[in-house]
C-alpha cells in the first residue's frame, strides 16, 4: 500500500470537518479586501464574508475594521457560493446576538448610543451590534426637524420603545430623553433664579418683537421694548443667533421669564428732573408721530409730547403738515411728571417768550 503524501493526508482531514448552512464557524482571517473577507474555516474551501454580509452600516471600510490573522465567528449561508467558495455571514451570526442586546435595552429601558447610519424621509437608522433601529422623525427631537441631514455621522442617544424581532421592527426615541433632560434642567434653573438676578444666554431665535434667550434650561423673553432705554428698530438688527448676552430677569410667571436689558444705573429717569425742568428750553429730534401730536426724542430713553396745538400759532391738522421724522426741534417744557414719566413741550409757548421779549424791547427803546 503507497504512503500517502502530505497533502493527501491533509485534504483528507480537512474533509471531515463537516458544514451546513446555518452552521456557526470559527476561522482565522487570512485576507481582507475592500469588499470581502476572506477567512480559513478549517474546511477544505476558503469562507468568504462581503461587505454586505459584515455590517449593516454602509460606511464601515473593512480594512480597518478587521485585520489578518483577527479570529471571526460567522453563520453558514451557502456551502457552494459557485465559484468554491463558502458564503459566509458575521452580521447575522451578531444580529441573532445583538438580539438579545436590544431585548435587554427593552426591557430594562436602558439608554442606547449609536451613530446614524442612514437618514430617510422619515426618519433615522442606526445601529446597534449589527441590529438596524429606525428612530422615525418625530421621535429624534422635542421640536420640528425640517431638515435631518444634521444628524448623518453622528451619535444620538435613545431607548428602544418597540421590539419585535419576529418582524424585524426595532424602534428608537431620542425625545423622550430630550424632553426628560429639558425638564431636569428647567426645574434647576427655577430652583436657582429669582427676579432682579443677572444672567447670561444665549440668543436662540430673534423675531419681529424680540429675541428668545435659552438661559440653559429654560428660555426667556427679550421683548424690544426691554432691550434698551433708547428706541430699538428691529431686534434683528441688535441680536443674532448664538450672541451671548446678560440679561436681567425682570419677571417669571410659572414657565414664562420676562428679561430686560434696562439697567437701572443707566436709567436715563434718574437726572431728568434736573435736567428738564419747567420753563427751559430743549432740543430734540422728531421719533413719531400721531394725530394729536409728535413725540420727540430728547435723549435714549426719554420722549417728550408735543401736542399738535403747541406746534404753532397758526392752525394745524395734523403733525405731520409741518414736521417729519427725524426732524430736529426746539421747545420750552411746559409740564413735566415724574411719576408717570412724562414731559410736554411747546414751540408755541417759546414763539411767545420770543414775542414778549420783543415787545419789551420795543417798550423799553419807546422810552
Amino acid at each position: 500500500m503507497s504512503e500517502e503524501t502530505f497533502e493527501q493526508m491533509l485534504e483528507a482531514s480537512l474533509a471531515t470537518t463537516t458544514i451546513h448552512v446555518g452552521k456557526a464557524v470559527k476561522g482565522t482571517v487570512i485576507d481582507v479586501k475592500p469588499d470581502e473577507i476572506v477567512v480559513n474555516i478549517g474546511y477544505k474551501s476558503d469562507g468568504i464574508i462581503t461587505k454586505n454580509e459584515y455590517s449593516n452600516d454602509n460606511s464601515i471600510d473593512l480594512t480597518e475594521a478587521v485585520k489578518v490573522g483577527d479570529e471571526i465567528d460567522a453563520i453558514v449561508l451557502k456551502v457552494n457560493d459557485g465559484d468554491g467558495q463558502v458564503s459566509l455571514s458575521y452580521k447575522r451570526l451578531a444580529a441573532d446576538r445583538g438580539n438579545k442586546r436590544i431585548e435587554e435595552a427593552f426591557n430594562n429601558k436602558e439608554v442606547l448610543t449609536a451613530k446614524v447610519t442612514e437618514v430617510l424621509n422619515g426618519g433615522l437608522c442606526v445601529v446597534v451590534d449589527e441590529v438596524r433601529i429606525f428612530i422615525p422623525a418625530s421621535l429624534v427631537s422635542d421640536v420640528y426637524e425640517r431638515d435631518l441631514n444634521k444628524y448623518a455621522g453622528q451619535d444620538v442617544n435613545f431607548v428602544i420603545t418597540e421590539y419585535n424581532p419576529r418582524r424585524r421592527r426595532y424602534i428608537g426615541d431620542c425625545k423622550q430623553l430630550i424632553v426628560a433632560d429639558k425638564a431636569e434642567k428647567q426645574k434647576e434653573l427655577f430652583e436657582k433664579i429669582k427676579e432682579g438676578d443677572v444672567v447670561e444666554g444665549i440668543v436662540k431665535n430673534v423675531t419681529d418683537f424680540g429675541a428668545f434667550i435659552d438661559l440653559g434650561g429654560a428660555d426667556g423673553l427679550l421683548h424690544i421694548s426691554e432691550m434698551s432705554w433708547g428706541r430699538v428698530e428691529s431686534p434683528k438688527k441688535v441680536f443674532k443667533v448664538g450672541d451671548t448676552v446678560k440679561t436681567i430677569i425682570k419677571e417669571i410667571n410659572g414657565s414664562k421669564i420676562a428679561l430686560s436689558m434696562k439697567y437701572e444705573e443707566n436709567n436715563p429717569w434718574k437726572h431728568a428732573a434736573d435736567n428738564y425742568v419747567v420753563g427751559s428750553e430743549v432740543t430734540g429730534k422728531v421719533a413719531r408721530m400721531t394725530d394729536f401730536g409728535a413725540f420727540v426724542e430728547l435723549e435714549p430713553g426719554i420722549d417728550a409730547l408735543l401736542h399738535v396745538s403747541q406746534i404753532s400759532k397758526d392752525h394745524i391738522d395734523k403733525p405731520s403738515d409741518v414736521l417729519s421724522i427725524g426732524q430736529e426741534v426746539t421747545a420750552k417744557v411746559v409740564d413735566f411728571n415724574p411719576d408717570d414719566r412724562k414731559i410736554s413741550l411747546s414751540i408755541k409757548a417759546l414763539s411767545n417768550d420770543d414775542e414778549a421779549e420783543a415787545t419789551e424791547a420795543t417798550a423799553e427803546d419807546a422810552e
